[in-house]
């Protein structure tokens, strides 16, 4: 009896699309999820290059300047429906401290608890010395 190569032909060809249709909804997937961008969960703005500022050029780090550019930026940050970094409100906190508006600083201090519980021990150490002193 002779091979059948037409119906070997065709079962080959079904093996084949059966193999090749999964390979090719992964390319397309992955195709897909490279063209959306995801957002950076936090807008950091001018956080990182002010705490530059302050520990590379403590000279250009004016403590005035630094919490009027990040109340800005966090207010702009909140504007645009994102989430403000861990550190900023800390940061502020301390500004504010080293100006001697210490209700301002406690309020910051309080906020970065809020948004980030994980800072707790830290921002209790800070409000504790604010207290001794």
């Amino acid at each position: 009896m002779a091979p059948d190569f037409d119906s070997l032909r065709q079962t080959a060809v079904r093996s084949i699309a059966r193999a090749a249709l999964p390979a090719a909804m992964l390319v397309v997937l992955l195709g897909a999820s490279a063209c959306t961008q995801q957002q950076p969960l936090y807008r950091w703005g001018v956080y990182e290059g002010l705490i530059y500022d302050m520990y590379v050029k403590p000279g250009k780090a004016d403590p005035s300047t630094q919490i009027a550019k990040l109340s800005e930026d966090v207010a702009r940050t909140k504007a645009e429906g994102r989430q403000v970094p861990p550190g900023v409100h800390a940061h502020l906190g301390y500004l504010y401290y080293t100006q001697g508006q210490t209700a301002l600083a406690r309020e910051e201090f309080t906020i970065e608890k809020q948004l980030f519980p994980e800072s707790t021990v830290f921002v209790d150490g800070m409000l504790g010395r604010m207290q001794t002193q």
